[in-house]
């Protein structure tokens, strides 16, 4: 913002100028040394790929030893699912949930599996729904955030009894394959859609 850069040029000019004792000078440049790391947090958090920290409604996870972090929905109970690193779902709809795994790879780039639409066809397949349930891709695209390619995809696996609407977004860092997953009950998508987009957008890696 403009009014931040006000305080701090101020100061600078005080400094050039001859009335200021050395001692004062000194005083004042350690104001602008913490000034400017506030100034430069400030201005983050008034960036977009900052704005989903503090989302009104969800809770951010951060998980230190793996190295990611996402936002879940208010609401949302953690409970433990075998091969699952972190799973958050809804008391009271089942089919509303987010999950995370992670798988040790050797690739350094999503990008070395193939393009978004095989790589999410693949995964929907093998790991994101049961084999017994009919999927169905319906869009995948790729992104970059902080210089690593992320896909993001959208899909729906039909069960005999009812049909899951999926959002996932899978990205490579640490040495690891993450995979973020979530959706509702195909019934309930119109209401949800927004907030499960949120949550896969809100999939951040850190390094570890």
């Amino acid at each position: 913002g403009r009014g931040v850069s006000f305080p701090v040029r101020a100061d600078q000019s005080s400094l050039s100028s001859p009335t200021s004792s050395s001692s004062s000078g000194r005083r004042q440049l350690v104001a602008v040394g913490v000034i400017a790391p506030l100034v430069s947090l400030v201005d983050q958090t008034s960036s977009p790929s900052f704005a989903a920290e503090n989302k009104k409604g969800f809770l951010p996870v951060t998980d230190n030893k793996d190295g990611y972090s996402f936002l879940y929905p208010f609401g949302w109970q953690e409970v433990t699912i075998e091969g699952q690193d972190k799973v958050f779902k809804d008391v009271i709809e089942p089919l509303e949930s987010v999950s995370v795994t992670v798988f040790p790879t050797n690739k350094q780039d999503i990008r070395d599996f193939g393009p978004p639409d095989q790589v999410a066809g693949t995964l929907i397949k093998k790991v994101l729904a049961p084999p017994s349930q009919k999927t169905k891709l319906i869009e995948a695209k790729e992104q970059d955030v902080d210089g690593k390619a992320y896909y993001t995809f959208e899909f729906v696996a039909q069960a005999p009894n009812f049909t899951r609407h999926a959002l996932s977004t899978i990205v490579i860092g640490n040495g690891k394959l993450y995979t973020l997953t979530t959706g509702a009950n195909e019934r309930r998508w119109g209401k949800m859609k927004d907030k499960l987009q949120t949550i896969v957008e809100s999939f951040k890696l850190a390094n570890v």
